[in-house]
């Protein structure tokens, strides 16, 4: 007889620490502004593992530094890589957590390495088109566009798990960072064409800002199933651990300037939902980090998304440990308003253009005062019947515990 656990909630994670990590997730941030050189800040979890009063870290701590030091080898590292160099042409929009697009702007990245082995670091430059010159007067000539260059924090065996705590799955070309702060986010938000200038003006206008200190800045990466071409989600929470935004990059290596859709059309009120509706069958991988035992497990997944005879939309996921008769279900009821679905037990998707929608608690604030952990979301829908999601996992500290990538079929 399998054996069946029925969960109506939000699916349990890593147990709780002390109640005094919800004040030093939420509030014990840097108080500097970042520097412009888009470095990323010290994580939460040299807070959370502490040093002693003589400044000497203690076994335990020593061990799981270890460990964590271990959770990427050198070779996951220079496939990491692999996928990562090119020149990446496309797109950059930020969203409202209602999914409405404030932005768009047209960017490239430029990733390459240096060094060999153990030594070797990836090197990313971000270049964001400037908008047409003030000055330029009707009839001139066509200006060149101005493309402004940011520096991006390097990546090496130190600052992958130190600083970045990456989820990374080759074979699928998937990946998950957790950044402490906004970092490379903070200054293309703040700084040119994405933020305030010299002058002190908003350039462009109706942009929202991201909060100097944010609780939590996670990226997902999904790769094109059929080209080339992958999108970059981010989910940026604010001090109190509520969505402040989400930002998208699609990009293309090596090609033309891809897009999700014009502006125009981005602005408008095409039904997101009905694509997601449906019954999708799938398998997933998840991967649990270094100080969580660096263990792989997979399932064979089922999820079914419907609207029942009260317009309420319900999900309902069951996930079967491969070699096991083992099942989970977990099975949550919604209420629909524009692009945001709300779930029963405080989680939230975002629907978004391009078949994508993206989802986070509802207040990480309230998990972690209840010594739950929480979990982030990012799907793709690239294909009317083909899918990937990636899901980013944390402690009640915000340290990254697991990631879990799903391909599913409509059926």
């Amino acid at each position: 007889m399998a054996s069946i656990a029925r969960i109506s909630i939000p699916p349990p994670m890593a147990e709780g620490l002390s109640p005094k990590s919800i004040s030093r997730m939420l509030s014990s941030f840097p108080k500097s502004r970042l520097s412009s050189s888009l470095a990323l800040v010290t994580p939460i979890r040299s807070r959370r593992l502490g040093i002693r009063a003589a400044g000497t870290p203690s076994p335990a701590v020593e061990e799981e530094q270890k460990q964590n030091d271990e959770s990427m080898s050198i070779d996951a590292l220079h496939r990491f890589f692999d996928l990562n160099v090119g020149n990446w042409n496309g797109s950059f929009y930020q969203f409202d957590a209602n999914g409405n697009i404030l932005q768009n702007v047209s960017t490239k990245l430029a990733v390459s390495t240096y060094g060999e082995d153990e030594l070797i670091s990836l090197i990313q430059s971000l270049y964001i088109k400037q908008p047409p010159s003030r000055t330029s007067i009707a009839g001139d000539e066509e200006e060149e566009p101005e493309w402004l260059e940011y520096k991006i924090k390097e990546t090496n065996m130190f600052t992958v798990d130190k600083y970045q705590q990456i989820g990374f799955f080759p074979k699928e070309k998937a990946f998950a960072l957790r950044y402490q702060t906004a970092g490379m986010l903070e200054t293309v938000l703040r700084a040119g064409v994405l933020g305030e200038d010299d002058t002190g003006e908003e350039s462009p206008k109706n942009l929202k800002i991201p909060s100097r200190r944010p609780s939590v800045v996670c990226e997902n990466c999904l790769y094109s199933l059929n080209k080339d071409m992958r999108t970059r989600a981010f989910h940026i929470m604010d001090p109190k651990g509520v969505l402040e935004m989400l930002l998208i990059f699609l990009e293309e290596r090596g090609g033309g300037m891809p897009a999700i859709s014009s502006p125009n059309k981005l602005e408008g009120t095409e039904d997101r939902l009905t694509p997601m509706l449906g019954r999708w069958e799938g398998h997933s991988i998840t991967k649990r980090s270094g100080v969580y035992g660096a263990t792989i497990a997979e399932a064979d997944t089922v999820a079914l998304l419907e609207l029942d005879d009260k317009g309420q939309l319900i999900q309902d996921i069951t996930s079967t440990t491969s070699g096991t008769s083992s099942t989970t279900n977990v099975a949550w009821t919604g209420v629909v308003s524009n692009n945001l679905v709300t779930f029963d037990g405080g989680f939230q998707l975002t629907l978004m253009p391009g078949g994508m929608y993206m989802g986070c608690p509802c207040d990480i604030a309230k998990s972690v005062a209840h010594l739950q952990s929480f979990h982030l979301e990012f799907c793709w829908m690239e294909s009317p019947n083909k899918r990937q999601r990636l899901v980013r996992t944390f402690d009640v500290e915000g340290l990254a515990v697991s990631s879990t990538y799903f391909y599913e079929v409509k059926v």
